[in-house]
């Protein structure tokens, strides 16, 4: 399993929607939406754990902000 698919898998976990790709610089960007708890839960998730293969040195969660509903469905991997 990819780095991204075991993001995607987590993300699905915890009932998140959103996407994940990998940059061309070795890092992985995305976006992330659900319930505040939960996204909070991703974000411990990325900045600590990870995939088995996942080497992480920083994690940088930008743009945060409240919605009133969800803007995409699914949580999927770009290419």
């Amino acid at each position: 399993m990819s780095v991204l698919q075991y993001t995607e898998k987590e993300g699905l976990r915890l009932g998140l929607v959103g996407w994940v790709k990998n940059t061309y610089g070795g890092t992985v960007v995305g976006q992330v939406q659900g319930p505040a708890g939960m996204v909070e839960e991703m974000k411990v998730w990325l900045s600590k754990e990870g995939s088995p293969s996942s080497r992480i040195t920083s994690a940088s969660f930008t743009n945060q902000r409240s919605i009133d509903k969800l803007e995409m469905s699914g949580f999927k991997t770009r290419f």
